[in-house]
């Protein structure tokens, strides 16, 4: 990377040849598994990064805010599924959305949140596109495929107001496995799960159209999917270090970094004083639950090459401490001079991108450009 690009550090510091071909690498999955690709754009939060995704061939997008609903649709994207659970108070904004010609689709897990829908519909005579969320692995928000409980959602959203759209379920828990046995198990419960509830629906006599399951380590573990129409998936557009030790990606594919510079050292400690601290990388410290502990980061060359042994071990708020947790280098200071540009490689990606107005995106002839980022609910 030629340093006369590079601007004031630190900077969220997106290298597109390594995100170009993650966005290939699932895409090209999906098509040979015969689903659609609905990416997660919560990620990036970059219409920037998303046209990639679409000119790749996916379809539709994934939000996690109906900020992100409103951005997006306004650049252009239409098919929207706000993948949080909506809350009455939300409903005048989604439906001004709809009405200005979005295609949103809403999800819900419990019959009082359903009633509200349908009654707000019936209200203001519009009919809502509502997919119910599954929970097939215990990780957070859904109901049970078997239970009861899911058609007394669906016969709630069936009235004036509101139709079921479709199921769609998220396997977090998949970011608790690390082999391609476990992680190929709990891709192929997921998508079994999914379809139980959608099977159920369509005897009970509601119509299920959408099969919506995903997460990146499950949606490069399928093996098939009878039944599903889409997969979601959304940090393998940059990957992170947590991806890394789960095993879906390498090193030198995690296309997001954060670019800092050395301010100093601490030569008896085997410090090098950075100035980008938890302000720019974020507090997640992810991978330190997961089989190697890359503390707040790992360190790379301002290239992008991987200084192994070297990671951010501590952090204040905008002071970075390095080191190679290894074995304690006290020859710190003639190997990374004061004004050396380093990338730090993030523990999550989604988490380090928050921290940022903006990417500044490496291009493949070397010059930078500057992407937008957005932030809010």
């Amino acid at each position: 990377m030629n340093s006369q690009f590079i601007q004031d550090t630190p900077a969220a510091l997106v290298d597109v040849v390594r995100m170009q071909a993650n966005i290939d690498r699932m895409q090209q999955r999906m098509n040979q598994l015969g689903v659609r690709l609905r990416p997660h754009v919560k990620t990036s939060k970059s219409v920037e990064v998303a046209l990639r995704q679409s000119r790749a061939g996916a379809q539709g997008v994934t939000v996690s805010t109906l900020k992100e609903a409103q951005e997006f649709f306004e650049a252009g994207f239409r098919d929207i599924l706000y993948a949080v659970g909506i809350v009455p108070s939300k409903l005048d904004r989604a439906l001004s959305l709809i009405r200005k010609g979005c295609d949103l689709k809403l999800i819900t897990d419990n019959v009082a949140a359903a009633q509200a829908i349908s009654a707000f519909g019936q209200e203001h005579g519009h009919d809502f596109n509502v997919w119910i969320e599954v929970d097939t692995d215990g990780h957070r928000s859904g109901v049970q495929p078997e239970s009861d409980l899911l058609l007394e959602v669906a016969s709630a959203l069936s009235a004036p107001g509101a139709h079921v759209g479709g199921v769609m379920t998220h396997a977090g828990a998949s970011y608790g496995f690390d082999t391609p046995q476990d992680l190929a198990k709990i891709a192929a419960q997921e998508a079994a799960g999914a379809t139980k509830a959608a099977q159920r629906l369509r005897e009970a006599g509601f119509p299920c159209p959408e099969v919506s399951i995903g997460s990146t380590p499950t949606a490069l573990s399928y093996q098939q999917l009878q039944g599903v129409t889409e997969v979601r998936a959304g940090v393998y557009v940059f990957f992170d270090l947590v991806m890394h030790n789960i095993g879906v990606c390498t090193k030198e594919e995690i296309a997001l970094s954060v670019l800092t510079t050395v301010i100093g050292h601490q030569p008896e400690k085997g410090w090098v004083i950075v100035d980008a601290g938890w302000m720019a990388m974020s507090r997640d410290r992810g991978t330190a639950q997961q089989k190697h502990d890359y503390g707040y980061g790992q360190v790379c060359d301002q290239d992008g090459n991987v200084l192994e042994g070297y990671i951010m071990v501590g952090a204040n708020q905008e002071h970075g401490i390095l080191a190679n947790a290894g074995s304690p280098d006290q020859d710190i200071v003639s190997k990374f001079p004061i004004g050396t540009v380093l990338r730090i490689l993030p523990n999550h990606a989604c988490a380090t991108a928050a921290q940022y107005p903006d990417y500044l995106a490496l291009m493949p002839d070397g010059t930078t450009e500057k992407w937008q980022r957005f932030y809010g609910w």
